[in-house]
Parts: C-alpha cells; structure tokens; sequence
C-alpha cells in the first residue's frame, strides 16, 4: 500500500479513530465494542488484526461498519450480542454508542416506576443484585463514635473603669464560678455562745 491511501483520521460508526491505531485497538474504542468483538468483526472480513486503521480501504471500512450494525446477518451467536430479548420489542439487537446509556436509564427508570424491589434499590442508591451491605456501599461521612467537642468559652464579666470603681463589679465578678469548676460553698462562721 502507498502512503498516499493512509488516512490520518477513520470515522466509523460516527467515531473519529486516529489511523496510527491498529486496527483491533482502533475499533474498541468504540462504544459497545470490546476486545473479543473486535476480533470476530476482522476475523469475519479476513482483515490483519495488525495493520494500522489508516491503511484500511473504504470498501473494508464499510464492510466493517455493516458488521458492527448488524451482527446478526454475519450469524454472529445471540450470546454475543449485548442486549438479548429487549422489554419493548422483544429482538435480540447490539447497542453502541450512545445507544447504551439512554437504554441504562430507560431501564432503571422503568424499574423506579413499577416499584420493584431493584427500583427501590436503585432509587436509594443501595446495593441491587444482592450484595451485603455492611461494610461496603457506604455513602456520606464516617459513621462510629462522635468525638466530645470542646466546652464553650464563657464571656469573662468587664473589667471596671480605673476612674470609678464600683463596690457591685467585684462581687458579681466573685458571685460567678470559674469555667468547669463548681461552685464553692461557703460555710457560715458559728455564732459565738454568750455566757
């Protein structure tokens, strides 16, 4: 092949894949298709898993965007297929792109709205497919013993002025406990006996 058949960019399946790729590399990044996909699609077209995507004719581009749209016409298994017997209309398809998570939510709203156990899961964000829960799962803040904060700082009673002092300021000053300390009693002195 010349240099000139090479093509910087590929776009498959709306896809822009870079031609320095190799061509089993270049079509897992597409949405939907993985490793083993990948592998079935150039085994199929009887493409080299090792030759750049750049290199790749347009007649072997579209032979593989067919594929990947139909798998089922190149009698690729049901089991390969990522979604086998859908709700609404019963057929075995594969979902690529953005395809698969508009059906993700699709689902899970389906689930929400016919209030089954798994919509009830979803909808809470717990564990769906039986998984414990203990240990794992766990959202928000740390969950176990509060730390005792520290106590509040009193306000001190104001210092009274140089140029008046007042008789009341000291007594309320000694009226008021200190902070974390109880209170003192004070024993009234015994009255002297008169004889």
């Amino acid at each position: 092949m010349s240099t000139q058949e090479y093509r910087h960019i590929v776009r498959i399946v709306g896809n822009d894949i870079p031609g320095s790729k190799k061509s089993i590399v270049g079509l897992t990044q597409i949405k939907g298709i993985g490793y083993n996909f990948a592998i079935a699609i150039l085994d199929t077209l009887k493409i080299n898993t090792n030759t750049n995507i750049g290199f790749l004719s347009e007649s072997d581009v579209q032979s593989i965007e067919k594929l990947i749209t139909n798998p089922i016409a190149a009698n690729f298994p049901i089991w390969f297929l990522n979604r086998r017997k859908d709700i609404e209309t019963g057929t075995n398809k594969h979902l690529l792109t953005s395809d698969i998570p508009f059906t993700l939510r699709n689902d899970i709203e389906r689930e929400r709205i016919t209030n089954s156990w798994r919509g009830y899961r979803h909808m809470y964000g717990l564990k769906v497919r039986g998984q414990c829960t203990r240990t794992t799962g766990r959202k928000g803040g740390a969950v176990g013993v509060a730390k005792a904060g520290k106590p509040a700082p009193t306000q001190t009673a104001a210092a009274p002025t140089a140029a008046a002092p007042t008789a009341a300021a000291p007594t309320a000053a000694a009226a008021k406990p200190a902070a974390g300390k109880p209170a003192e009693v004070k024993k009234a002195a015994p009255a002297e006996k008169k004889k």
